[in-house]
């Protein structure tokens, strides 16, 4: 297809598999589904599905097709470079030999390209990339065992699988085997496709994995809490598709098991106590974040109260005393974990990019829950910095890890490597990034049946359903850059409806919720809303302006945001903070890196009185806002600083947007004063 940028070859040995096949498949295609049944109860908001949101935005559409043409392409390339596709092969039994890969959790990455790519398709119709995901699809219902079972690490060889899989299915589970983890990815990418295509043929093999799930575990069967979580958020996803109560009981179940039996030792995959008693972010911060976002999920379609009591909790331990400026989770390589309060080192901080990816997909649920705009405050954060930082500009290129700043020699990537990197054995960040951005178009709108919600400031059209009337809204930006936003309504006819603009915490003086970060010596704007060129009155709730009145086709609805750039100051119990700022602007972070400033960054300080400025840079990387500022360089004599400094310029570039260039040194947060630098001896 002329936007794939690779040949996605079947290889000859497989082509005859397809022919046999071929009977089975059109089966699976045109197999029926049952239709959803209608819930009793769910989320008191609804998104706005991605595919119905059409964007014509300067900073998220050129991302959004960068990943479309190079980095799903080139991710499917990767999955058949590196064994990823033959494995299935070789479980499927058209080829004798052993399992090719590193860990049993590698075909997941060719289920979490299948989502990308159908989240892609259902946008941009590719017949091309179409038929080829029916290939990887053929070879993924080969390799499936009858009973349901798929997993390429045992099937290749049951008498001698993968070192972490155990001798028997699921006796490793709640430690490292993966098996639940693999499903769970895989319910997540069919529902994907089927939604997209309308195909079942992916679906039905997740819905005989499925099926073979609830026979070996719940009440009476196999009680075993999941090791890495997501099968809850797939399981659920399958109940919403199928209407089948089941599955959305055995995400309960999963829920339920945990902590059975208290052991402290099993905080690692927040096993360690039953769920509904955790008060706090513990242990590694992608399984984490995956539990808590199929908490919410199960919490609203059940109405349990107990376990949004749970999440409500551990989302305060986390946004308070656990969270990066950047919008990153879990500080520790130790276990990829979270560390304990207040623990965010700088240098060494992990800040996985799939950690940031789910940090998302949670609190996008507590919104959902609540209704507060605090949780899209947070969402936001880790969408414009932790999230994108984990991609190079040239959609082919990736970091494992997030560290706040670099030396230039302690190697922190995955793979003990300095710079990003084109794959890793472990590339579940690569992979999660294809099915992620493709999804960005659903979190900008939400309802709550009269109430439209605007959460973030991206240029895109979408319509709502109304009771009496359907609404089409047009948003204009060219946010993050600037903070003038545009909404063109255009209702069927005259109707009344509340239209709830969220104002970001960052523009209300508050960068993150609670005490953890706070703006030095800044003053909060008021926000003023105009409908067809007037002022308005606007009532505040929860953190939106609402206009609730009668609208009519061609209201234009029009604010502007402060774009401040913020001196953020940390919370004195962060060690690593302290004496130190950063330095952002709207919803981005942004940091010095090296290349920019003489290649060394450590004699730097930005006092506070340092001026700042903004330089609109479109041809640098695919387009930013630089902050060029004074800074004080001390110089340094035997035995550390001399106390003589001297003034020069220096310039700050977006977080996200730093090691495209070259190894080179980065820093967020620098020293206001000259007694707060710290010579390192690397």
């Amino acid at each position: 297809m002329k936007n794939l940028i690779i040949t996605l070859n079947i290889k000859k040995h497989f082509r005859g598999i397809l022919l046999v096949l071929f009977p089975f498949l059109i089966f699976l295609f045109f197999l029926p589904v049952n239709l959803p049944a209608q819930t009793p109860v769910d989320y008191a908001i609804q998104g706005i599905p991605f595919n119905t949101v059409s964007l014509n935005d300067g900073f998220w559409l050129p991302k959004i097709e960068i990943n479309r043409t190079i980095t799903i392409p080139s991710s499917f390339q990767k999955c058949e470079e590196t064994g990823r596709v033959e494995n299935f092969i070789l479980a499927s039994g058209a080829k004798k030999g052993k399992f090719l890969t590193v860990y049993p959790f590698d075909d997941t990455d060719i289920y979490k390209t299948i989502e990308g790519a159908a989240f892609s398709m259902t946008v941009h119709p590719d017949k091309a990339l179409d038929r080829y995901v029916d290939s990887l699809i053929a070879i993924v219902a080969a390799a499936q065992e009858p009973d349901g079972y798929l997993y390429t690490a045992r099937t290749i060889d049951p008498a001698h699988p993968h070192d972490w899989s155990g001798s028997e299915r699921w006796v490793k589970e709640s430690e490292l085997s993966h098996e639940l983890y693999n499903s769970g990815h895989l319910f997540e990418a069919a529902a994907a496709h089927f939604i997209a295509t309308g195909k079942s043929n992916l679906l039905n093999i997740a819905l005989k994995n499925a099926n073979l799930l609830v026979q070996v575990f719940g009440p009476g069967k196999r009680d075993e809490a999941t090791g890495h979580e997501i099968v809850e958020m797939g399981l659920v996803r399958l109940y919403r598709i199928t209407g089948e109560k089941k599955y959305l009981d055995l995400a309960k179940f999963f829920i339920d098991c945990r902590g059975k039996i208290p052991n402290s030792k099993q905080f690692y995959s927040q096993n360690h106590i039953p769920f509904v008693q955790q008060t706090e972010a513990v242990g590694h911060a992608v399984r984490a974040a995956y539990l808590y976002s199929g908490v919410a999920d199960v919490a609203a379609l059940t109405g349990n109260k107990e376990y949004i009591d749970a999440i409500d909790k551990i989302w305060e331990n986390t946004v308070t005393k656990k969270f990066y400026i950047t919008g990153g989770i879990g500080a520790l390589h130790a276990g990829e974990a979270f560390g304990a309060d207040y623990e965010l080192p700088n240098l060494t901080a992990y800040n996985e990019t799939c950690a940031a990816i789910a940090n998302v997909y949670w609190n996008y649920r507590m919104f959902l829950l609540h209704g507060d705009a605090k949780y899209i405050d947070v969402l936001e954060r880790s969408l414009y910095n932790n999230v994108i930082s984990g991609i190079g500009l040239d959609g082919k290129t990736f970091f494992y890890p997030n560290p706040l700043e670099s030396n230039a020699k302690y190697a922190f990537n995955y793979g003990n490597k300095l710079s990003r990197e084109p794959w890793f054995d472990c590339s579940c960040c690569p992979t999660n990034l294809c099915r992620f951005m493709a999804s960005v178009p659903g979190y900008i709108y939400a309802q709550k049946q009269e109430d439209i919600y605007v959460n973030l400031f991206i240029g895109s059209k979408t319509t709502f359903k109304l009771q009496k009337t359907s609404v089409v809204l047009s948003q204009q930006s060219n946010y993050p850059w600037e903070g003038n936003v545009s909404i063109q309504v255009n209702p069927t006819k005259k109707t009344d409806f509340s239209l709830c603009l969220r104002i970001p915490g960052w523009a209300r003086n508050q960068p993150v919720p609670g005490d953890l970060y706070r703006y030095v010596a800044s003053t909060p704007e008021e926000i003023v809303v105009k409908v067809n060129g007037k002022a308005v009155a606007y009532t505040t709730r929860e953190g939106y302006a609402v206009i609730s009145r009668q609208w009519k086709k061609g209201d234009k609805v029009e604010y502007t945001l402060p774009m401040n750039i913020h001196r953020v100051e940390a919370n004195e119990k962060v060690k690593d903070d302290r004496g130190k700022i950063a330095i952002e602007r709207g919803p981005v972070v942004y940091c010095l890196e090296g290349i920019d400033n003489n290649n060394n960054l450590n004699t730097i300080i930005l006092p506070d009185n340092a001026p700042f400025g903004v330089n609109s840079q479109p041809e640098n990387a695919n387009g930013i806002n630089e902050i060029p500022g004074e800074q004080i360089v001390s110089k340094i004599a035997t035995g550390g600083l001399s106390g003589q400094t001297k003034k020069q310029p220096f310039t700050a570039i977006p977080y996200y947007a730093w090691s495209n260039r070259g190894i080179s040194q980065m820093k967020v947060w620098l020293p206001r004063k000259v007694k707060e630098i710290t010579i390192s001896n690397e």
